[in-house]
């Protein structure tokens, strides 16, 4: 697993840049890992033992079901744009960049617990962990960029295909998350995996707290 990550970090061996066999096993190996390790700090907020293993159990799903739901539109935006020919190279950055962010999540798991230990509320642990993830994507694109520049150098249609990956991950992403709530978890609800409203949707939720806020009292 060490091998995996250092190779994965550094874009080297099975993990370099090219159109060699994608590791699929290596790499989802590190999201199931790395993903739980971070899962399970960020649901230890209040310190109780089945909300960290929930969510745990959570955000290596959030990290693969988001990607495995954008695969299939992801190849056709490739083939559309007439880049079906380097989508093994495209989809080895795609994951690359996947597992870095669970590598980097996993690293800030420590961070996390002394986060938790210097304040007890609730909206602050929220605002941690957005700004947590916040980073580790932004360590994944590096790694996407890596793998993308010389796509980019052969066929500047990569920008574009680029471009379309980062707007359905986010979409999905979001929407996925809202689903999966709660991953913190708020101390006066009830420890369970799902809430009571899981499949609403994030979007709508989050136009009526915006139109709430706008019509005032």
């Amino acid at each position: 697993m060490i091998a995996s990550v250092d190779g994965l970090l550094r874009g080297e061996g099975r993990f370099a840049v090219g159109n060699g066999r994608v590791p699929l096993v290596e790499i989802a190996a590190v999201l199931a890992v790395c993903g739980f390790v971070y899962g399970a700090a960020m649901g230890s907020f209040s310190v109780r033992a089945l909300q960290s293993l929930y969510s745990g159990i959570k955000v290596p799903i959030l990290l693969c079901a988001a990607t495995v739901i954008c695969l299939p539109s992801f190849f056709a935006i490739n083939a559309v744009l007439g880049l079906r020919d380097d989508f093994a190279a495209a989809l080895r950055g795609v994951l690359a960049a996947q597992g870095t962010v669970a590598v980097c999540l996993a690293g800030l798991a420590p961070v996390t617990l002394l986060s938790y230990l210097s304040s007890s509320n609730y909206r602050f642990a929220i605002v941690v962990n957005g700004l947590y993830f916040l980073i580790a994507a932004l360590a994944g694109q590096v790694t996407l960029q890596r793998h993308y520049r010389p796509l980019v150098a052969r066929n500047p249609r990569h920008r574009l295909a680029r471009a379309a990956w980062l707007a359905l991950y986010v979409f999905v992403a979001i929407q996925l998350a809202w689903v999966l709530r709660p991953f913190v978890g708020a101390p006066t609800m009830a420890t369970r995996f799902f809430r009571e409203d899981a499949w609403s949707n994030a979007y709508v939720a989050v136009l009526q707290t915006v139109w709430e806020l706008l019509a005032g009292p």
